[in-house]
């Protein structure tokens, strides 16, 4: 629990931390810093409630930072963003709500008034490990398991600081999986490991998965009305050491309303496809589903996540 409290004290004051070092230096115009922090509590207390229903307490923290550079021919953007929420029902032991670690760096140098010769790099992965409840056991994530680190050379076209479109023919995306039960079962896509036949382990799985391919990066960032601001992020990958159609894809959304100085309204969406993540359909008592055969229904699957919260933000320009 110790551990849990300090992953959200660190989400929610991360932009408080950073904005104070900045203005203990000297300001140079080449840099600009901007970014949110929000910390949101829900609760629902039930004594005698004739109308039936659980208690509940879920908190969550996110953090979205941003920090570019601006000088001559040189373009460098930074964005870190940072997720952490925890939710208690009933009787049910506090349950993992949401995790993200997702840092990604653009450096670039200008070829003309609205095209970079662009470097990036990005990596992403999670805070605590992951279960596939209600089996509370049994690990399923955890950080690092998976990791993911992309890097690409390309061109990034920049016509304002609301769009930028970076398209790369040449891209390593690196999958991470150090726990070594998941990496055996061959999770994430990594080659699971190789047992006789009576079921010993004769080698164990890898640790990490690397391939090569085209890579294409959207960023929108916009108001879109008075006090409502829209962040978009579309990431296309496709391996040119696979099927070339099989093409992974991440969109996530984030829509920040603002209520007054404090106060926010965010809703974020996150949508993922992977090829090389295969997901085991359950029921909604959480029992695996199965084929007519009897055999597990398992294979790629979109994922889709969504956040609704309102609590207390922070936001600095």
């Amino acid at each position: 629990m110790k551990k849990i409290i300090a992953i959200i004290a660190v989400i929610a004051c991360f932009g408080i931390t950073e904005v104070n070092a900045q203005d203990a230096t000297p300001k140079d115009t080449s840099w600009k810093f901007t970014g949110l922090t929000s910390l949101n509590f829900t609760q629902v207390y039930l004594n005698n409630w004739a109308a039936g229903g659980e208690q509940s307490l879920a908190l969550t923290s996110l953090a979205n930072l941003n920090l570019n550079y601006k000088k001559g021919n040189k373009s460098w953007t930074n964005q870190l963003d940072l997720a952490y929420g925890l939710m208690q029902q009933g009787g049910d032991e506090v349950r993992k709500t949401d995790d993200r670690i997702d840092f990604l760096s653009k450096y670039g140098i200008q070829a003309n008034d609205k095209w970079y010769y662009t470097f990036l790099f990005n990596f992403k992965s999670q805070f605590a490990p992951g279960y596939n409840y209600p089996d509370d056991s049994t690990k399923i994530s955890e950080f690092m398991a998976p990791g993911y680190v992309l890097l690409s050379l390309g061109a990034d076209y920049k016509p304002s600081d609301k769009f930028s479109a970076f398209v790369s023919p040449l891209t390593s995306k690196m999958t991470f999986v150090l726990n070594q039960d998941l990496a055996d079962a061959g999770a994430f896509g990594v080659e699971a490991a190789k047992f006789n036949a009576e079921g010993v382990k004769t080698k164990d799985g890898e640790n990490s998965l690397i391939e090569v391919g085209a890579y294409v990066n959207l960023l929108v960032n916009v108001d879109v009305m008075e006090n409502v601001n829209l962040k978009s992020r579309l990431e296309l990958f496709s391996s040119y050491t696979e099927d070339p159609t099989h093409i992974d894809v991440f969109w996530e959304n984030i829509l920040a309303m603002r209520v007054n100085k404090y106060i926010t309204c965010n809703i974020t969406t996150t949508l993922i496809y992977d090829h090389d993540i295969d997901i085991q359909e359950t029921k909604k008592n959480g029992e695996p589903k199965t084929d007519d055969e009897g055999n597990p229904i398992i294979g790629p699957r979109t994922q889709f996540k969504e956040v609704l919260s309102l609590g207390l933000t922070y936001n600095f320009n």
